[in-house]
């Protein structure tokens, strides 16, 4: 089977998460709903999920739930850059500063219902190759 991530080093199938990294399932469903519901909060929920993927990421060597952690703060950050980059169109008109941020909110949410949807399905996320 052809994948477009590379194969974890140990040997292992990255699509079967390890046993060991069990109680990591429960959390990382609790960290895709904080950001996909991040709308209703201004951003609190994303933060608290970001606190949260920080704070546990080092306790799991699983290729797959790596890939989900990255892919979670990938798409945290960029949307913080986006933001940032297209705040200065609420100087211009309300309209322009709107729509680039609605238009960042769905690709936000479109990331986070992607990892949450491949999670569920015990499928890791692709890795962007350098």
């Amino acid at each position: 089977m052809n994948t477009p991530w590379p194969a974890p080093a140990n040997g292992a199938h990255a699509e079967s998460p390890s046993s060991a990294d069990d109680a990591l399932r429960p959390l990382m469903h609790v960290m895709y709903a904080l950001h996909t519901l991040s709308w209703f909060s201004l951003g609190i929920f994303s933060v608290v999920a970001m606190v949260l993927n920080y704070a546990k990421r080092g306790s799991t060597r699983s290729d797959f739930y790596l890939s989900h952690f990255r892919w979670q703060a990938r798409s945290f950050w960029f949307t913080l850059l986006w933001l940032v980059l297209t705040s200065p169109l609420w100087l211009i008109f309300v309209f322009p500063g709107y729509a680039a941020w609605f238009l960042v909110g769905l690709w936000y949410l479109y990331r986070f219902v992607r990892g949450w949807w491949t999670f569920a399905e015990n499928r890791p996320m692709p890795v962007p190759t350098p």
